[in-house]
């Protein structure tokens, strides 16, 4: 008889001291405490395509927060950032920020969804010009910066141009400038953390929002492999020279399994059963992610009762800190 899968988190709906709010993204859940902190609640949804899958990954929302906390602590002294507290393994507390309504994806290498559009025979993303001759997962000359809109939930992200977000007024010229300027100082950090972990940071997008005192901040989640795209960098080169396809760290190989089931988040299109035995191989590699990518060993947290725990940690932090 197959173990049951550890319990998971896909939905919450608190209701704590001082809260003005609660929004439900893709995968995180947001709690405005007094229009002064969020608490950010990173769930176990799975999302593809920008759909949800209908079943939790167990430690999935541990996973991100935890990569993500470690990733902001260790890029604070280039870009500010958001984050006050973690006082949950799948909670981080933060300041109130009003988002910008792109997300700055920049990328090193052409992979994924730059890939699909290449293949196409596109050779500008987002205003980008993507030199001919290239194959895929093959480096770019510099990397480039592809916004997209962020997208509600049920919507897809949309490709967009620096000329058009400018233009459409969605970010002011000044901001922009900064944003971009965090972009590759991030990304350029980040490539050499993964280079440390034996792995290159392929393609990644970051979040920006601005604080009440208008300060530019970096929020949401960073160089997690939901955001993010490594390849391991031991045998890059060979498998490039002989045209085999990467070894990689990310979500894409749900993307792939998706794909394999025919299902790319089309209209008409159902999403494949996720069997028991698939979600605790997700689960498996969302572990080898965390590993991979922190070089630290992943401690489970205890998942009996995920919500209480929860619960319990965010009330006793609103309570320190009032």
């Amino acid at each position: 008889m197959a173990t049951p899968l550890p319990a998971t988190i896909t939905d919450t709906n608190f209701n704590f001291p001082g809260q003005k709010s609660l929004y439900k993204g893709k995968v995180r859940e947001v709690y405005n405490i007094n229009n002064d902190l969020l608490v950010m609640i990173a769930s176990d949804r799975l999302s593809a395509f920008d759909v949800v899958m209908p079943k939790g990954i167990p430690y999935k929302g541990q996973i991100l927060n935890q990569i993500a906390t470690q990733m902001m602590a260790a890029t604070q002294d280039l870009v500010p950032n958001w984050l006050i507290a973690t006082p949950d393994p799948n909670v981080a507390i933060g300041h109130l920020c009003e988002p910008f309504k792109v997300e700055m994806v920049i990328r090193g290498y052409l992979s994924g969804h730059a890939a699909r559009e290449y293949k196409t025979g596109k050779r500008m993303l987002c205003g980008v010009a993507m030199p001919e001759g290239m194959k895929e997962n093959d480096a770019f000359p510099n990397p480039i910066i592809t916004p997209a809109t962020k997208a509600e939930m049920g919507d897809h992200d949309e490709d967009i141009s620096k000329e058009a977000i400018l233009a459409k007024g969605i970010v002011s010229s000044a901001d922009y400038e900064l944003l971009e300027q965090y972009t590759k100082a991030l990304f350029q950090r980040g490539t050499e953390l993964a280079a440390k972990r034996g792995l290159i940071l392929v393609d990644t997008k970051y979040e920006f929002g601005k604080t009440k005192d208008g300060k530019i901040v970096l929020i949401d989640e960073i160089h997690t492999p939901d955001s993010s795209r490594y390849f391991y960098s031991e045998g890059y080169q060979v498998r490039q020279d002989k045209g085999e396809t990467q070894k990689q760290l990310s979500k894409e190989f749900v993307r792939q399994w998706l794909i394999a089931n025919d299902f790319q988040g089309l209209e008409g299109q159902q999403v494949p059963e996720m069997t028991d035995e698939y979600i605790a191989s997700v689960s498996d590699r969302y572990m080898e992610l965390y590993e991979n990518i922190t070089g630290k060993p992943f401690e489970k947290a205890t998942t009996s009762d995920i919500l209480s725990r929860i619960e319990t940690n965010v009330l006793a932090w609103l309570e320190k800190s009032s």
